[in-house]
């Protein structure tokens, strides 16, 4: 089925489906700042039968939609980490720039690299799962802390903010970061981003929880925001190799989106750390053996 039976396809009940089944993707991913984005492409190839190459570039569309409802929500919350925008985005747009050029240039038979890519992926999922089970002092302190005195304010307080080490405090803990290492891990991905035509959300959000150690309900709101720009970036550049995504699709799904983010967003100060990293080594773990079933 080519691109134009799709839209042919496109009644209410139809809609009602593409809208749900984003929900869906968009409230599982939220809490860990994963757009969600990677569990609509088999829906998309099998259920809708919807092969072209702009398949990617409508997955992008379906991210510029639904990641500002959720970002939103971290804002609102006070949930936001500001300083990983700040160190992540510019170099992530940098790269997607450079992945684009990389794949319509150089990258012809991306196979190999889909394959490190998986790898890469797989021992991400591995580390944030481990990191789950057995959660660093932190993490353990935030949990007493709740237990002893149920959920305190959710909110993060910047206590450097500079370069080049940003520290904050979150439930009692200082968290601290590198902002050249971030800003490094953010280019890196950002020309995975370029190549496959990824947010680079389900990407950054393990390399925050499992490189960086750093919790995810403070990260997350900054990763979504990391999604939208990358996207946005990598939209354009999809027009420019000749590959533009299909607008009535991405625009449906992302009204799904919008909603899934937003309540997942909303859910995320409700769920223990531990809940959500179990969630996001799931999320990782899919893409990884899916990229490494099919290299190709």
């Amino acid at each position: 089925m080519d691109e134009g039976h799709v839209i042919g396809l496109f009644d209410v009940a139809m809609d009602i489906v593409l809208v749900s089944v984003a929900a869906g993707a968009a409230f599982l991913g939220a809490p860990a700042g994963v757009s969600g984005a990677f569990l609509l492409l088999p829906f998309q190839l099998s259920v809708l039968g919807y092969t072209s190459p702009s398949v990617s570039a409508t997955n992008l569309v379906y991210n510029v939609v639904a990641t500002p409802a959720g970002i939103y929500r971290y804002l609102k919350e006070g949930r936001f980490l500001w300083p990983v925008v700040y160190a992540t985005a510019p170099a992530a747009a940098l790269g997607v720039a450079l992945g684009a050029y990389v794949r319509a240039h150089l990258l012809y038979d991306p196979a190999a690299f889909k394959l490190f890519v998986g790898l890469v992926l797989l021992w991400l999922g591995a580390r944030v799962l481990i990191s789950a089970v057995g959660p660093g002092e932190a993490t353990r302190k935030a949990e007493r802390r709740e237990g002893a005195e149920g959920r305190p304010a959710m909110e993060v307080k910047i206590i450097k903010f500079g370069f080049p080490r940003v520290e904050y405090e979150f439930l009692g803990a200082v968290y601290a970061f590198s902002v050249p290492a971030m800003s490094a891990a953010a280019f890196a991905i950002g020309v995975v981003s370029g190549v496959y035509g990824i947010g680079g959300g389900s990407i950054l959000s393990p390399v925050m929880a499992s490189v960086f150690k750093l919790p995810l309900h403070t990260t997350a709101g900054a990763c979504m925001l990391n999604t939208l720009i990358t996207s946005a970036f990598g939209i354009a550049s999809y027009y420019a190799v000749g590959a533009p995504p299909n607008w009535p699709l991405g625009l449906i799904l992302g009204a799904g989106g919008i909603a899934g983010t937003y309540l997942g967003a909303r859910l995320q100060k409700h769920l223990p750390e531990r809940v959500i990293r179990l969630v996001l080594s799931a999320l990782v773990l899919a893409i990884a053996l899916t990229y490494l079933a099919s290299p190709s």
